[in-house]
């Protein structure tokens, strides 16, 4: 199979939760490949700064602010989308929350209600609102970024797991409904992640080395260790790809 297949010359992409860790590495990746990157979080000054790297580099990209728990945001995100391009073929969903880190008995409303406005709601209108553009245009590709916890709740991590597992099985309610239209939608789920976001997990030893142990690998990924099986999900590679959760995690769920 000729590389070609990864080509994303022409194709505009949005990625939400850019600005660092996973999400800005899977924008580089897909600049690197020819694809226009729209960087997007909830700080402009943020996303310009990766924005602007990446024309530094020879690529094409651009910052658009967006809190993705607020459906005014997403709205105005997908507006402006419509002026400025008319179209968009790639849209990945990486931007989350994750505001308590605790035993689960002592969640309370404000720390379940982001979790659950980002995580859930934020990613099903994020992807509502592509879909609608990808449906005019006959085509389209749609990558949400979930996690292990997924497949086994994390340690002091109730209420994001929970969110994190609805989030595959939207992925798969999405692809479903949405193949006869053009659209693919599938998921990516990373393991242990040296990033900002997943700080309290470094921080935290026993959880560490509990990782650890049970990492084949005996190591924790970096960022752009995942941008990799994005890249094959929002490529021809994967045409025939739809309604799958591609799990990253150097052997933890084995």
């Amino acid at each position: 199979m000729s590389t070609q297949v990864f080509d994303l010359s022409g194709r505009l992409a949005l990625v939400s939760g850019a600005s660092r860790g996973i999400g800005e590495s899977i924008a580089r990746l897909l600049a690197e490949q020819g694809a226009r990157v729209i960087v997007s979080s909830r700080k402009l000054e943020d996303c310009e700064a990766v924005a602007a790297s990446i024309r530094e580099g020879g690529g094409e990209a651009e910052a658009m602010a967006c809190n993705v728990g607020r459906l005014e945001d997403i709205a105005a995100l997908f507006a402006a989308v419509r002026e400025r391009h008319g179209r968009l073929d790639i849209l990945v969903n990486n931007g989350a929350a994750n505001p308590y880190f605790g035993h689960i008995l002592d969640t309370d409303l404000g720390a379940f209600q982001k979790t659950v406005d980002v995580n859930i709601r934020g990613y099903f209108f994020m992807s509502v609102e592509a879909g609608k553009l990808m449906r005019e245009q006959g085509s389209g590709v749609i990558v949400n970024t979930a996690s292990i916890n997924a497949l086994q709740p994390g340690p002091m991590q109730g209420i994001y797991s929970i969110t994190k597992a609805a989030v595959v099985n939207m992925t798969k309610a999405f692809a479903r409904e949405c193949a006869p239209l053009g659209i693919r939608c599938n998921a990516l789920i990373p393991g242990l992640t040296r990033t900002k976001f997943a700080g309290a997990l470094f921080e935290n030893d026993d959880i560490y080395a509990m990782a650890m142990d049970k990492i084949p690998m005996k190591r924790h990924a970096e960022p752009e260790e995942m941008a990799g099986a994005v890249l094959y999900l929002v490529s021809d590679a994967a045409s025939y790809t739809t309604g799958e959760c591609i799990v990253v995690d150097g052997g933890f769920t084995i």
